[in-house]
């Protein structure tokens, strides 16, 4: 493992110059979720919007440190952290596009793709010869392409085929239906509550992520990032913070992507951060897990592993910047460390991650 931590860094790209809330949460399937209304209660003294937003970002930490100290399948290695945090001197300033995959325009219709992208961003493993990129840089192509293509009566009007042939994909796609249920329903909230412009749901935040992931998980049941576990609600959100996060590096955190709050974010918790995590020692598995994993076995969505995973995972990168920040003397962020760890694992072709169908991640 001590040979593993240094090769994974070096192989990171250089840098480029009572008020009460309806929430729901699920029951996962192979095909998406099934939701029931479920009233949270925030706290009287919570007077601002602001203060009842930045609750339920609280709720991602609280609730995953509390997996952390209660998991039976996943530990959370402290000397582990430690070790990782000593071989760092700086963070490597990952460029958010170092691939060359998204569309970018600096206007409103990034901000239109960025939300179509951040609605599909799921569940690739099922064909392996699918990812992240193809699906960027699919949907980049096709708004070069149509400039309306992503206006949202249209996108209520996709078919499974119709996606396929936007993405120039060859075959279905892992949760077609349920990647197209989510397109409609994108394309009808976007209409109904925002003149079916992202661009205006992003302007209604108030230059707050913050508000932003609130906004969202509002106003669309399809982020709604929740699990039960042990019979305690966890909440992860990572979708709606994947769209906070991706509008703040494209626009460089100016116009769109100004946020006065980023550093609120944690990391994004989906299947490649972990075993970036489990390689680097951070992250120990019971041996019934590793096993499972490493013979590429399926996790049902929903249990005690697939949560622990995810909820882990965002534990101990909150503990890790915590360290790297008190060693390096200035604020580090979560989505700098989940983009410097993810883009470090998507680079690892012998990286062996969970396989969930979900469609959170």
């Amino acid at each position: 493992m001590e040979n593993a931590i240094p090769l994974l860094l070096r192989q990171l790209p250089l840098p480029h110059a009572p008020t009460t809330i309806t929430i729901k949460t699920r029951e996962t399937s192979n095909q998406g979720s099934r939701e029931e209304p479920h009233q949270y209660q925030a706290s009287p003294h919570c007077a601002s919007s602001h203060l009842r937003f930045q609750l339920s970002m609280e709720d991602v930490r609280a609730t995953t440190a509390w997996v952390a100290t209660h998991s039976s399948h996943v530990l959370v290695d402290s000397a582990g952290i430690e070790k990782v945090v000593n071989t760092i001197d700086d963070i490597p300033k990952v460029d958010w596009d170092f691939e060359g995959i998204h569309y970018f325009d600096n206007g409103p219709l990034t901000v239109q793709y960025l939300f179509v992208l951040d609605s599909l961003n799921f569940c690739f493993w099922p064909d392996k010869d699918l990812n992240y990129d193809d699906l960027a840089s699919g949907l980049k192509a096709a708004l070069q392409n149509d400039k309306s293509a992503f206006d949202a009566d249209r996108l209520q009007k996709y078919t499974g085929t119709q996606l396929r042939e936007l993405l120039k994909w060859p075959r279905p796609l892992p949760l077609e239906d349920e990647r197209v249920r989510l397109l409609h329903e994108v394309g009808i909230e976007l209409e109904r509550s925002f003149d079916g412009k992202a661009c205006n749901l992003v302007d209604r935040c108030g230059k707050s992520a913050l508000n932003l992931v609130a906004l969202v998980a509002r106003h669309f049941p399809g982020f709604r990032d929740h699990s039960v576990y042990k019979g305690r609600q966890v909440f992860l959100y990572k979708r709606a913070q994947i769209f906070a996060a991706d509008l703040w590096g494209a626009f460089r955190g100016q116009g769109y992507g100004e946020f006065k709050d980023i550093s609120s974010l944690t990391i994004m918790a989906d299947y490649i951060v972990p075993a970036v995590l489990r390689q680097l020692g951070v992250l120990k598995y019971s041996p019934a897990l590793a096993s499972t994993i490493d013979s590429s076995g399926e996790i049902g969505p929903g249990t005690e592993e697939e949560v622990e995973l995810r909820a882990c995972s965002v534990h101990a990168v909150e503990k890790m910047r915590e360290l790297i920040s008190k060693k390096l003397g200035r604020q580090v962020l979560s989505v700098e460390l989940d983009l410097w760890l993810w883009a470090s694992g998507v680079q690892c072709a012998t990286l062996q991650h969970h396989r969930t169908l979900s469609i959170y991640y």
